[in-house]
């Protein structure tokens, strides 16, 4: 049985989304169990106001503390140690789950999270991932979108073989490709770290692609796709923004006059096919790879049937073993590294003649 920890009171709903998004779930996922973690007397009373089909796969831990959308990451850390957040996460730590799904403060979910599970051997730094829709419908993992600003080539590389085992667990690829973000698709563009990382992920055993760009994420050219936090934070953000302006723009026209709004029924059904296609609800729970543990991030703002999503998504990580996928990956290229500056160290080997002890004797004239 796969035991996942709800964060039921983080993210700007909490119970009124976290519960009726456990119980949805829960109908989908019968071998899972349910810890959820809050204000036990409001977690309950919600549980008897909904109707709960199986009552044994839910538990109820209590909170005391809540870690709001405003708090810091020294109050998050230091101060609510008894936050709804901090106790799923020790449920991790402490064996009881198997995944921690929380919509609160991003900053104050990777800092506990760190703090309490730590990182994998062989992993520097954490690095957050989230599926985005793509034109062959499979969806694109980007990573990293904002855990890291400044990154080395070594990181780029981590985050790298973490994507690629988030894509082979959850979206079920069995050799996922892999992508580099820059800034064109020759090899002798982007900084010299893309260019170093391009260069490790070369003689990796990933299925590395090569450079990508911007519009690729799109287009499902390459199925994982690595950059840095500081460019990842970026991209994410600039996506939002494009979708809420293309569909407030999209509901001016429509309104504008009664033509208008007579085009806007008889294209319905379209609208909708396309609402379906690229509802980012179903992109919804973004991994935070690296760590000894599996913890998804919802966004914030979740309606239920994207913190549904969210919980899916930690029940795919755990039953399809992407920590051991992780961790083999990253001992497979950490000796591969070995192996290189090894090489690079050895002495070189110059051969010198050795006289023969058979010499020819002077010729007698």
């Amino acid at each position: 049985m796969i035991k996942i920890a709800i964060d039921c009171m983080g993210g700007d709903h909490g119970l009124s989304v976290t519960i009726p998004a456990v119980l949805q779930a829960a109908q989908k996922l019968p071998d899972a169990h349910f810890i959820l973690v809050g204000f036990k007397d409001q977690i309950e009373a919600a549980l008897r106001s909904a109707t709960v089909p199986n009552a044994s796969q839910f538990e109820v831990l209590h909170a005391s503390e809540v870690v709001t959308m405003d708090d810091s990451v020294e109050v998050a850390l230091r101060r609510k140690k008894d936050s709804s957040m901090k106790v799923a996460i020790n449920c991790i730590k402490q064996g009881q789950a198997d995944a921690c799904v929380s919509a609160g403060n991003t900053g104050a979910l990777m800092a506990i999270s760190r703090f309490v599970l730590k990182m994998l051997d062989g992993i520097d730094r954490p690095a957050i991932a989230t599926l985005l829709p793509n034109q062959k419908g499979t969806g694109t993992t980007v990573l990293d979108l904002g855990a890291n600003v400044d990154c080395s080539a070594k990181n780029l590389m981590e985050f790298a073989i973490m994507g690629s085992a988030l894509a082979q667990s959850i979206d079920g690829l069995s050799n996922p490709s892999v992508g580099l973000l820059n800034v064109g698709e020759e090899a002798i563009k982007g900084n010299e770290t893309v260019k170093q990382a391009s260069q490790l992920l070369q003689r990796s055993n990933l299925n590395f692609i090569g450079n990508v760009e911007g519009d690729d994420i799109f287009t499902g050219k390459s199925d994982v796709i690595v950059c840095d936090g500081f460019v990842g934070n970026s991209v994410l953000k600039s996506i939002e923004g494009v979708s809420r302006l293309v569909n407030n723009v999209m509901k001016t026209e429509f309104k504008r006059n009664i033509f208008s709004k007579l085009l806007a029924i008889l294209s319905l059904p379209v609208l909708k096919n396309i609402r379906g296609r690229l509802d980012n609800r179903r992109y919804n729970g973004a991994s935070l790879l690296g760590l000894r543990g599996v913890v998804i991030k919802s966004h914030g703002s979740a309606d239920v049937l994207s913190f549904a999503c969210a919980i899916e998504r930690a029940y795919e990580a755990v039953s399809h073993n992407l920590l051991a996928k992780i961790s083999n990956s990253v001992q497979h290229i950490n000796q591969m590294v070995h192996a290189d500056a090894t090489a690079a160290n050895a002495p070189e080997q110059t051969s010198t003649p050795v006289a023969s002890s058979h010499a020819a004797p002077d010729s007698i004239s």
